[in-house]
């Protein structure tokens, strides 16, 4: 419960004594491109085989000749919008993104350079942590959006190469009785998921204290405290808007 309590007081300590404006704007614009264009490729790789294996699995298990094939699409499609695209991009986001904040703010803690902004009367909390927060808000939910549409994609190529579905099928079975709010959902759920994995890594990696073993240490727990937040918070918001 202290460390909960410590947690929401860093989150207070964000928006007092700030920067000139555009002193964030161009710290954000640098945080949206470490953040967002450092992540593309793993976020690509990742949903186009979950779209792909999810295609391939569902074909699988779809035996029975009463069910059409463009169900196969349909599932793949409210998978990926419900639940893939969203909390799977947000497991990866917090290991490749939440273990780097968490150890680059470590390490400027143990060396003392969080001390000297302090000591020039810059509030340091809001200064490091705040552009990375608002640069993941900006960039999760575009990662999120390309996750949905590349994992659509891999599904199209695993199930039209293997002739599990025809494109014809996949593309009906992807129109077929969709609902907007899906959409609407799972950029909520981006949301969510990029502002804590932001701030708990923050979190962590500020209040560092020692030499390289614990920034290290802080690095893994940020990434473990991220992903458990990520799975209770996909729970309730399932329960509070489904």
């Amino acid at each position: 419960m202290k460390a909960i309590g410590k947690y929401f007081i860093f989150l207070g300590l964000l928006l007092v004594k700030r920067e000139r404006f555009m002193v964030y704007v161009r710290l954000i614009l640098d945080e949206c491109i470490k953040i967002g264009v450092g992540s593309l490729v793993i976020v690509s790789i990742v949903s186009t085989f979950i779209g792909a294996v999810t295609c391939i699995q569902t074909a699988y298990n779809l035996v029975s000749p009463l069910i059409p094939n463009y169900i196969i699409a349909l599932i793949v499609r409210d998978m990926t919008l419900l639940e893939l695209a969203p909390t799977i991009t947000a497991i990866v986001f917090a290991g490749k993104v939440g273990s780097n904040i968490a150890s680059e703010l470590g390490t400027m803690k143990i060396s003392e350079q969080v001390d000297a902004l302090e000591v020039m009367g810059i509030n340091s909390i809001s200064f490091l942590a705040l552009p990375k927060i608002m640069a993941s808000l900006i960039t999760y939910p575009m990662l999120v959006i390309l996750a949905a549409f590349l994992s659509h994609m891999g599904g199209y190529l695993a199930g039209t190469l293997t002739e599990a579905i025809t494109p014809t099928e996949y593309i009906y079975g992807i129109r077929a009785e969709f609902q907007a709010y899906s959409v609407f959902f799972a950029l909520q759920k981006s949301f969510v998921f990029a502002f804590l994995v932001s701030s708990i890594s923050s979190f962590e990696g500020y209040y560092t204290s020692g030499g390289a073993l614990e920034v290290g240490k802080s690095s893994t727990s940020a990434v473990t405290k991220s992903c458990i937040s990520i799975l209770i918070a996909d729970y309730l918001l399932a329960e509070l808007l489904l």
